[in-house]
This record gives structure tokens, sequence and C-alpha cells, in this order.
């Protein structure tokens, strides 16, 4: 594998699939035991480590029958075109975000300037804040074939529609594995976050999303951008979740 990407096994049939650029950007493999799901697409277009990753599990790109997209920016879209073509998977989104994902309208704004704290925002998010801002580093066109809405399932996992971070943003809840993915709602790099401050799009949604994902009570918490969450972490993000105010201020 090229040093740019990693992947681990997070725990039976959950794999984690990570990419430093796009800032550590993850994917997540779920293996049911018939069949795969895979939950967002990485910042690659041509999604070859993607099929890596299922080949050196013993399984093949044919086997890949669901993709799902927790929201459309172009972090967890880059390979979603290619990997639709390789193995003919049905893809899965909420209907807001579907026509941005088909190429036919750009993703909803985000402020410009550095948010809070200034230093972190400025290293790490901003870059990313800037491009998103000007519509750079496009994604592949690629059609949804089926919408998906709150309490929906896909696979082994049930549907949490958790906007604030986009208005149709999605989370998941693998209940045999005890595992909630989070997709951007929450995020693990820089640091332990309840997400990116200037990518949550509207507060007070993103507030109500957090206290409704916690109801899970999850014991590993998958997200968008760094390592899965597990022990004492997923303790620290319930007391973030507790404590939180709904205008997004600490």
């Amino acid at each position: 594998m090229h040093p740019e990407h990693h992947f681990w096994k997070v725990g039976d049939g959950l794999f984690s699939l990570g990419q430093k650029r796009g800032g550590r950007v993850h994917a997540f493999l779920v293996d049911d035991g018939n069949e795969l799901t895979l939950i967002d697409t990485l910042y690659d277009d041509d999604a070859n480590y993607i099929v890596k990753v299922i080949q050196n599990i013993g399984r093949n790109v044919s086997d890949l029958k669901n993709i799902i997209i927790t929201h459309a920016h172009r972090s967890h879209l880059g390979g979603l075109a290619a990997l639709k073509t390789l193995s003919k998977a049905t893809v899965w989104a909420h209907e807001w975000e579907s026509d941005i994902i088909a190429g036919q309208r750009k993703a909803q704004a985000i402020p410009f300037f550095p948010r809070r704290p200034f230093r972190t925002s400025l290293r790490v998010w901003f870059p990313f804040q800037f491009g998103l801002a000007l519509g750079l580093g496009r994604h592949t066109d690629c059609e949804v074939d089926r919408f998906l809405t709150d309490g929906a399932s896909v696979g082994p996992l049930t549907i949490c529609h958790t906007p604030g971070h986009s208005p149709g943003h999605l989370s998941m809840f693998w209940k045999e594995r005890r595992t909630l993915f989070a997709g951007d709602s929450i995020a693990t790099w820089p640091d332990l976050s309840l997400g990116w401050p200037a990518f949550n799009l509207n507060k007070l949604q993103h507030w109500e999303s957090l206290h409704k994902i916690r109801e899970f009570d999850p014991e590993i918490i998958a997200v968008g951008h760094g390592e899965p969450a597990t022990g004492e972490q997923v303790a620290q993000l319930h007391e973030k979740i507790r404590s939180a105010r709904p205008d997004g201020l600490p």
C-alpha cells in the first residue's frame, strides 16, 4: 500500500480505510458475512486503494453491494463513480445530497473566514475550508440510486438523519457491533471534537443531531476525519455532547 493510505480491522467484519489527503479522511467497509457495504469512498478518484483492500480481505469487488455516502463533500466522494462502475453496487444517500453527488448542484457554501481556535483553524481546517468555499476539488459526478431517510436500513446498518454539518448528512448504527458511523458530525483529528467548527452549517441542527446519535450508546464511534474513537475517547465524546451548547459555542 502507498504510505498515503492505511487500513486496519476495527472488529469482526469492520475495516477502517484511511487517507492522509482530504484531512485524514476515512471510509469504512462493513462485511456482514454475506455482502459488503462501504461507507464513503475517500478522496482518490480511481478507487484503486479501496479495491485492493477488498481483495486483501479475501473478497471481490463484485461483493460490494452497497455504497452509502454520508454527505456530498469531495473528501468522501472521490472514488464513488469508479467504484459504482467496477462493482455495480447500489449508491445510497439522502435526497438533499443526491444532486450535488450527481454534479447538478454545488455543495452549500461554508464561511470563508477561519473559526476558533484560530491557530488550529489556520493550520488544519482552513485549507479545506478555503477550497470548499471556492468550489475547488470537484469530484467525478455519479448518480445516486436510492434515497435514505431516518430509520431506514442498508445491510446491517440503521440509518440516522443527522443534519447540521450539511442538510442531508447521514449517520448509521450497526447494532450487533455497537458501532456508530458519525460521518463528519464528530472528528478525532486533529483532536477529539464535535466536528470541524467552520464546516457545521447549522449549529442548532448539529447540536440536535449529536444528542440523537448519543442515544445509540455506541462502544465505537467511526468518524469521517481521524481514527475511530474507542474506550475512554467515547466517554469523552459523550461528555462533550452532554455539555455542548446549541449555538455551537464552547
